[in-house]
């Protein structure tokens, strides 16, 4: 065989391959790479996608979270507020009994007062009549010298 019709039919043989792989080879790998970087790009858009919706919510729940501290905290400071009214009121409401119990107590003790001062009294006017009585040394009827009495009560 000679190296001219080797090379040619080695040639003829060569192109008949690139024309099959090109034909019936190539499309089906092209296909399958531009199916699978579709997928690759779809797959970055979605992760972009959600890159940016992971954002949002982190945003969102940012906002919540310091609405929520907010409201709280307002909770917290309505609370305190209204136990120190409470506290305040019970304070006002106590003053308020004391005096009552204090001006009660006063009052008793003033009746007791007046009433141990005409004990006192009609005891003294006893004691001067005995006293008169036995300086006296008769008999001082009550009942006549109840006018007596009743004045010497009152001067007491």
């Amino acid at each position: 065989m000679n190296i001219n019709g080797t090379l040619i039919a080695q040639m003829i043989v060569f192109l008949i391959l690139v024309w099959f792989t090109m034909s019936f080879v190539w499309p089906p790998i092209v296909k399958a790479l531009d199916e699978r970087a579709k997928k690759i790009a779809d797959g970055l858009s979605a992760a972009d996608k959600a890159k940016a919706d992971l954002a949002q919510a982190n945003t969102k729940v940012e906002q919540q979270l310091a609405t929520a501290r907010n409201d709280s905290a307002k909770r917290l400071a309505d609370a305190e507020r209204l136990a120190q009214q409470m506290v305040e009121e019970a304070k006002t409401r106590a003053s308020e009994e004391g005096a009552k119990i204090i001006a009660a107590a006063k009052a008793e003790a003033e009746q007791e007062a007046v009433k141990a001062r005409e004990a006192l009294r009609e005891q003294v006017a006893g004691l001067a009549v005995k006293g008169a009585e036995q300086i006296l040394r008769r008999e001082v009827n009550a009942g006549v010298h109840a006018e007596l009495l009743g004045r010497l009560k009152a001067e007491l």
